[in-house]
């Protein structure tokens, strides 16, 4: 029998996701509607060689609880299991985004010197795009050298909101 993922639903006046969790983590905390949601879903499914099953679970309701209470202002990290699928390379510019601190930015630039390799820019950009647990591994944090927005799987306007919200501030 073939492992499952399971998977449910979160609508909030932001967004609308999707959350999943394998075996007690976290393994999924996308947009619903994003352009990539397809290629994510694939590879989540065939790197855990396991199958979406729509079914709640207390891995899900934590989730919901907490992203409730980001969104509320009661909370600026998460706390929970969570299971990264992707290369060593993705794996390692999620870690590094983690760090980026709640109302603070980075750069794709910043990011690929942590990663150790400062050429990597382009790696990087592409990595925090596969990025599959959003909000959670802040990949909205990430702007580019000059400072300026750029792209964001829940897209620009969503990634400005969450940035404003976070800072308290226009930007």
């Amino acid at each position: 029998m073939k492992s499952r993922i399971n998977i449910q639903y979160y609508k909030h006046p932001y967004a609308e996701f999707i959350l999943g969790s394998y075996e007690e983590h976290l393994c999924l905390c996308d947009f619903r509607y994003r352009k990539m949601r397809a290629n994510i879903d694939k590879r989540i499914q065939q790197g855990l060689k396991a199958s979406f099953i729509e079914q709640n679970d207390e891995v899900l309701e934590q989730a919901k609880n907490q992203l409730e209470e980001f969104f509320l202002g009661q909370r600026n990290s998460f706390n929970m299991n969570l299971l990264h699928v992707g290369t060593e390379f993705q794996k390692l510019v999620w870690r590094s985004l983690m760090a980026v601190d709640y109302g603070d930015t980075t750069t794709y630039r910043d990011l690929a010197i942590e990663t150790g390799n400062k050429s990597a820019i382009r790696a990087v950009a592409s990595a925090n795009g596969a990025n599959a647990l959003a909000i959670i591994v802040p990949c909205h944090r990430v702007i580019s050298a000059n400072h300026e927005l750029v792209s964001y799987g829940g897209g620009l306007p969503l990634k400005r909101k969450l940035l404003e919200f976070e800072q308290g501030f226009k930007f």
